[in-house]
């Protein structure tokens, strides 16, 4: 995000910018915590502690947390092996902690890819998102369809090597709009999912359907069209034999005519941006 872009945002984007920095700070402290021996279940139930004892009530979802070919989605064939196992953490495996609190009505969604151990191939995986962050901003600001910047998508992975994994979610969504949720000390939730943020998406999606968009940012016909004006948390989900890693973040269009407000990402101070930013210092010549 331009500073200009950042100086001028309005109160409501700094309500979604204050919780996705809660659930990055979240999942900062709970890998941190992570060793040999911690189920997936242990490491969402640390997310949901964390975050509880810091005010959160609400969630789009519960946090997910994947482990070794677990990130990769190896063999997920049905929605309710995205849920948490007790498969046991080992040294040198990658990990993906997935979380998506609400607080103070504001949603995010984010996802946080690390491995417990130096590990070159997760570094490269890492080190390769940052090049779908930018091609998929670049072309949001060109208003090109979902369909068709999922598409692209798709065809960096292939020339990187990688498979796509987030084909193998529900609608093979890369994205999903959120939104402000009416705040409530308690809401029930419907397959870890909170039912205030489940009916906000089905009436976009109602709505939508009647207006021919989509809320679900899918390689499918019914996503052929720009992103509508709104917060969508983006998912770009790269894949290699055993390993899987991603970041989720909040993108932010407008209707603007201006290129660089027609579209931003909320937030450049999140830990994968961080650490791109390091790299390419670490590269340059002294």
């Amino acid at each position: 995000m331009t500073s200009a872009v950042a100086s001028e945002l309005t109160a409501e984007l700094r309500g979604f910018r204050e919780v996705q920095r809660l659930a990055y700070e979240c999942a900062e402290a709970v890998a941190a915590q992570l060793k040999p021996g911690v189920t997936e279940r242990g490491a969402a139930r640390m997310q949901r502690e964390w975050l509880r004892e810091r005010g959160v009530r609400d969630w789009f979802h519960l946090p997910f947390a994947w482990f070794g070919d677990r990130t990769a989605f190896v063999n997920f064939r049905i929605p309710l092996q995205f849920f948490p196992t007790n498969r046991v953490l080992e040294a040198g495996m990658p990990f993906i902690l997935d979380m998506a609190p609400v607080y103070k009505g504001f949603t995010a969604d984010i996802g946080y890819s690390g491995c417990l151990g130096p590990s070159p191939l997760h570094n490269k995986l890492l080190a390769d998102l940052q090049a779908h962050r930018e091609l998929i901003l670049r072309e949001v600001r060109e208003r090109r369809s979902m369909r068709e910047i999922y598409e692209d998508v798709d065809r960096l992975m292939v020339r990187q090597g990688y498979a796509n994994r987030h084909r193998a979610y529900p609608f093979g969504v890369i994205a999903h709009r959120i939104d402000r949720v009416k705040e409530r000390r308690w809401s029930p939730r419907l397959f870890g999912f909170g039912t205030q943020s489940l009916k906000g998406l089905a009436s976009d999606a109602l709505h939508g359907h009647r207006d021919g968009w989509s809320p679900l940012w899918s390689p499918y016909r019914f996503s052929d069209h720009p992103p509508r004006p709104g917060l969508w948390a983006v998912e770009p989900h790269l894949g290699f034999r055993g390993t899987g890693a991603k970041f989720e973040e909040i993108l932010v269009v407008t209707d603007s005519k201006d290129p660089e407000q027609s579209a931003f990402w909320l937030d450049d101070d999140l830990p994968h941006v961080r650490r791109w930013a390091e790299d390419a210092c670490a590269r340059e010549p002294a």
